[in-house]
């Protein structure tokens, strides 16, 4: 997959710097993990899936002043998301310390002043509302919810990215939209 053929077929705003920054987001990922195995996504083509499908939601979310990215782990979505987002306030929270050391270099190394990186599983955060929470991998639909609780209020949004498995993880009195790709399904709840 051509990553910036793909996102410009989506229509999807970007700021000027987007593929320049995610490109040397790429260039460290590689680094980084031949050394501390970041994430499982080895080669060029699975790194471009998965910014793909972490930068996607930006064609149908509306935007947020700030948002909180739970589990980051190598960048997914939350980093993806803060380059793509540059008026976003963008909290990664990540309790690996090979992880958070790599998100805290990429801040630095790419000037990403919409970003805050917190080495600290969720549950030890203090409690503070963002417009929208996020989630990728991290745990099933229920326990994210949980997770999210003094981190949203009746007005935030959540969106957390799934497989097929989502269906039988919401129920009917959710209020919630799902978007489907190919390769993905983003559970959107508090979608009016």
């Amino acid at each position: 997959m051509d990553l910036k053929s793909a996102l410009k077929n989506e229509n999807i705003d970007l700021p000027d710097n987007f593929f320049y920054n995610i490109q040397k987001y790429k260039e460290h990922l590689f680094k980084w993990n031949k050394i501390h195995n970041l994430t499982g996504a080895k080669d060029e083509k699975t790194i471009d899936e998965f910014i793909y499908d972490a930068i996607f939601p930006v064609s149908f979310l509306p935007r947020s002043k700030n948002l909180l990215d739970i589990g980051t782990g190598a960048g997914f979505p939350g980093m993806i998301l803060a380059i793509g987002l540059p008026d976003t306030q963008v909290t990664l929270v990540e309790p690996l310390t090979k992880r958070a050391s790599f998100l805290q270099f990429i801040k630095a190394d790419l000037g990403l002043d919409n970003v805050r990186v917190i080495k600290k599983r969720v549950q030890e955060m203090e409690p503070e509302i963002f417009e929208l929470v996020t989630s990728r991998a991290v745990t099933d639909t229920n326990m994210l919810l949980k997770l999210s609780e003094n981190f949203r209020d009746e007005n935030s949004k959540l969106l957390f990215y799934k497989g097929e498995k989502v269906y039988d993880e919401v129920s009917k009195d959710l209020k919630h939209k799902i978007i489907k790709t190919k390769n993905r399904h983003y559970l959107l709840i508090g979608e009016d």
